[in-house]
């Protein structure tokens, strides 16, 4: 079986991507999206899904960080909110030290909602290092037969995964998927260009006009 690939994304973020090599166990020798299909339509439900507990792609990570863990239905207002009280100044650790680093994972269709949470952060968040790390993941998977009777079954796949650490402390710039604290000022030229194309346009009517040229030139409009 082929390992799914995740697709490639667009954002800042994703360019600082590094893909971590991972080791899997055996696979199914079918795709699993074909395999999940007919499981649907001979009657299966899943019960359980689980995933591996390996280990962060990113080496030195303290074991009480605060860890952000985003799946496919989560809300990102709530995890906003959350983590961002936390990192400015609202929360602290156990030795009452003010928290100065975040870590957000999220594993397949939870991987592009990870980024999205991260990149919001760095706007409100100033001056925050980054790193990235891309891998995979083991997902088990349990499905029960809906008829009376007959036997479950047991499914592994193996979905991207993405780890991005966030840090108000300085992070060593030669680890591959570092990314620099980035400034999201936007110029004045550009603010004043946008409040233009908001202003309504007032064209001086024709009357106005010429009365504008009497004012300027008497001899013009004097009979």
């Amino acid at each position: 079986m082929t390992e799914p690939r995740g697709q490639m994304m667009s954002s800042n973020t994703a360019h600082g991507i590094v893909m971590e090599p991972q080791s899997a166990s055996s696979n199914p020798s079918v795709p699993y999206s074909s395999v999940s299909s007919k499981l649907g339509q001979s009657e299966f439900r899943r019960i359980s899904c689980t995933e591996d507990s390996s280990p962060y792609p990113i080496p030195g990570l303290a074991a009480d960080i605060l860890h952000m863990r985003v799946k496919g239905g989560s809300k990102i207002r709530n995890l906003l909110r959350f983590v961002t009280a936390r990192m400015q100044g609202e929360g602290r650790d156990g030795n009452g030290t003010l928290l100065r680093q975040v870590v957000f994972t999220g594993s397949g269709r939870g991987v592009t909602k990870t980024i999205t949470c991260v990149e919001i952060l760095k706007r409100k968040v100033g001056g925050l290092h980054q790193v990235s790390k891309l891998y995979y993941k083991i997902v088990n998977e349990v499905w029960e037969s809906l008829q009376q009777g007959a036997p479950g079954t047991t499914m592994q796949k193996t979905v991207p995964a993405i780890c991005i650490l966030l840090s108000k402390d300085p992070l060593d710039p030669q680890e591959p998927g570092y990314q620099p604290p980035q400034s999201f000022n936007v110029s004045t030229d550009d603010t004043e260009r946008r409040r233009a194309l908001l202003r309504p346009a007032h064209r001086p009517s024709s009357q106005h006009t010429a009365k504008r040229l009497c004012l300027d030139d008497w001899t013009v409009c004097s009979p």
